[in-house]
């Protein structure tokens, strides 16, 4: 197939492109099968939440019950110690009311652990459904990180053999944070947006049932109910939709979107006051580099609220002539810099948008004296970014 010192290329494309299809045709049957469970998944939640409730109905019939059965217990005691005082009929229907009530309370218990029974059955295959789908999405992401770094770097082969060393470590780094984002907007799709609607296809249900057993005055309170649940999934994909790139950024600029995301901040986070400031003549910078700016001071806001438990935060930008300074500072509980390692994932990313822009970073904390975080970035670098930074 091949010289001593050179390639048969075509036979490599047909090999690589043999290999693609099955990786391809893997990730597919993966997804489905991750897919499948999902479904399982949301249709065995709301199976259980129907059980929960039966349990819980249940377990209140057999409680009255039980008193009803002492009740008709302490009925016939006191019955058969008057033997003479009552008639053979009330005798005799004193001892079959306290039968008939222990007939009931035995099948309404029987019926209760058998309700207990499934409904612990459905919490451990829905904590295994839940795995499964983890597995698959993990195993999915780690295609797609294959797949993506081979069809990128590697299709044109010859070219990739010649670029391979130069490119690698860049390359998969850019994949890998490529395929963590979509791994982390999936989750908040999932965790927010996807769960709000499932809950109002099971809330469409109740309401049907609640019209037809108690009229629509309570299927309307049940209505005004889930119209806050779908006015909090709209909010929740507004926020999202903003994560992934503010609109305001193109059209307005790095310093009105900043002014506009903080003041929600301080709106959607009561007890946080941020403070916002730009300093000297503002100006429109390259897109990439407006980006960048936005995900660093989001990131910086982000770590204080969270981490730092603050209740007052200060950001600024100050224009240089070829230069941006952007300095956050939080008054929260800070941290041992001796203990938190500059590998660690949220200061990492940081630093790798900081170094494709060629500018700096310096972080200085105090346990209990808040954190302060400048970047330093310039305007004209030789670099040339491409995309979102």
């Amino acid at each position: 197939m091949f010289s001593n010192d050179t390639f048969d290329l075509k036979s490599l494309d047909d090999i690589f492109n043999r290999m693609l299809e099955t990786i391809m045709s893997s990730k597919d049957d993966i997804f489905i099968i991750s897919e499948q469970s999902r479904i399982s998944f949301e249709d065995m939640k709301i199976e259980l939440e129907i059980v929960r409730k039966q349990v819980s109905i249940v377990i209140d019939e057999g409680d009255a019950l039980e008193k009803s059965t002492q009740l008709a217990k302490q009925r016939l005691v006191l019955v058969s110690k008057a033997f003479d005082n009552y008639t053979e009929e009330q005798v005799r229907e004193a001892y079959e009311t306290a039968q008939d009530f222990q007939v009931k309370l035995s099948v309404i218990r029987t019926q209760e652990k058998q309700l207990r029974d499934k409904r612990d059955d459905l919490e451990r295959r829905l904590r295994a459904l839940l795995d499964t789908i983890e597995r698959a999405d993990h195993i999915v992401n780690q295609v797609n990180v294959v797949l993506n770094y081979l069809t990128s770097d590697l299709k044109n082969v010859g070219l990739a053999l010649e670029q391979a060393k130069m490119k690698q470590d860049f390359g998969i780094r850019i994949i890998a944070a490529q395929e963590e984002e979509r791994k982390r907007l999936s989750r908040e799709i999932h965790d927010g947006p996807a769960q709000m609607l499932a809950n109002v296809l099971m809330r469409t249900d109740l309401i049907e049932r609640t019209y037809r057993e108690k009229g629509i005055e309570y299927a309307l309170a049940e209505i005004a109910d889930l119209k806050k649940t779908v006015r909090n999934a709209l909010s929740e994909v507004r926020r999202i939709i903003y994560d992934l790139r503010p609109m305001a950024l193109d059209d307005l600029g790095i310093v009105p979107t900043l002014k506009k995301y903080l003041s929600t901040v301080t709106e959607y986070n009561p007890g946080v006051e941020v403070h916002f400031q730009s300093r000297s003549t503002e100006k429109r910078i390259p897109s990439n580099y407006e980006i960048s700016i936005f995900r660093l001071v989001q990131e910086c806001v982000t770590n204080a609220m969270k981490h730092g438990k603050c209740k007052d935060i200060w950001v600024k930008l100050e224009w240089l002539k070829s230069a941006v300074n952007i300095v956050v500072k939080d008054d929260g509980i800070g941290f041992d810099s001796q203990v938190v390692k500059d590998h660690s994932f949220g200061i990492l990313g940081m630093k790798e948008r900081i170094e494709i822009l060629n500018g700096t970073i310096s972080i200085t904390s105090e346990i209990n004296r808040g954190t302060t975080v400048l970047f330093k970035i310039p305007l004209k670098v030789s670099k040339t970014i491409v995309g979102e930074i």
